[in-house]
């Protein structure tokens, strides 16, 4: 059955904007970016909002709803009562580029940042070999879709602007881990994973991983094993030691 669903949406550029009330038709089986879509056919055909697959496959339509991160196309009508109000704003971490629409080059720069994959020296592409026992504990990182919801919703730069020059957030700290559990990767991504990338400031929270649309066990799987990796090679005693006498033989 039909209804008329209530929606207060964020209009507006980077200068100023503010979130209008609209009522839109509802239908069974439908989900938000259905009722955005309706609205720009109706009523605002200027309504700017970013999409693509509606499959929940591209991270392209990232929002917030209700003032939680959110796929649009992923977030069913039927979670809502029908006389309740659905307030869809923009992703609050990112600059507003206009209505819905966020720039998220920050998310771009960072993943410059991080040095690519470096296979053994001499080994050519094509002639990789592992084990799938080796690969299957990053495997699950690969499944992300950069919707950029749990940087959105990471307070170290959703309530602290300033932290975004070193701090690389939980998406990109997970491509971090990715490449160091990588059976034939060889580089030495643990101390840069603290000093480059802002690691030390991410207390573990699990918020990214709440919001995460693929399920992804971001704090788990990826955050705590580089810290404990950092720990490591920071404080274990033996690994200390270990270090000390190597040096002094390799002096």
């Amino acid at each position: 059955m039909a209804y008329q669903a209530k929606l207060r949406v964020w209009r507006g550029d980077a200068t100023s904007g503010e979130l209008q009330d609209f009522e839109v038709e509802a239908n069974e089986g439908e989900v938000v970016l259905d009722l955005i879509h309706r609205l720009q056919a109706t009523q605002t055909p200027d309504l700017a909002v970013r999409w693509n697959c509606k499959a929940g496959k591209c991270g392209s339509c990232s929002a917030e709803v209700n003032g939680r991160p959110k796929l649009l196309c992923m977030t069913r009508m039927s979670t809502f009562d029908e006389d309740e109000v659905i307030t869809v704003t923009p992703m609050r971490t990112f600059p507003v580029i206009r209505d819905l629409v966020t720039d998220v080059s920050y998310n771009y720069e960072k993943a410059r940042e991080i040095p690519s994959f470096t296979p053994p020296e001499g080994l050519e592409p094509g002639e990789y070999r592992m084990q799938q026992v080796d690969v299957e504990r990053s495997q699950e990182f690969r499944k992300c879709i950069e919707c950029f919801l749990c940087q959105d919703t990471c307070h170290v730069i959703r309530d602290h602007e300033e932290n975004k020059e070193s701090f690389a957030g939980p998406r990109f700290l997970m491509r971090v881990a990715e490449l160091e559990m990588h059976p034939l990767d060889d580089a030495d991504r643990v101390e840069a994973v603290q000093s480059a990338h802002g690691l030390g400031f991410c207390n573990i929270t699990k918020c990214c991983t709440e919001v995460c649309p693929e399920g992804i066990h971001i704090t788990d799987n990826a955050l705590i094993p580089m810290k404990e990796r950092v720990a490591d090679r920071r404080y274990d005693p033996i690994v200390w030691l270990g270090n000390k006498i190597f040096k002094r033989n390799g002096a």
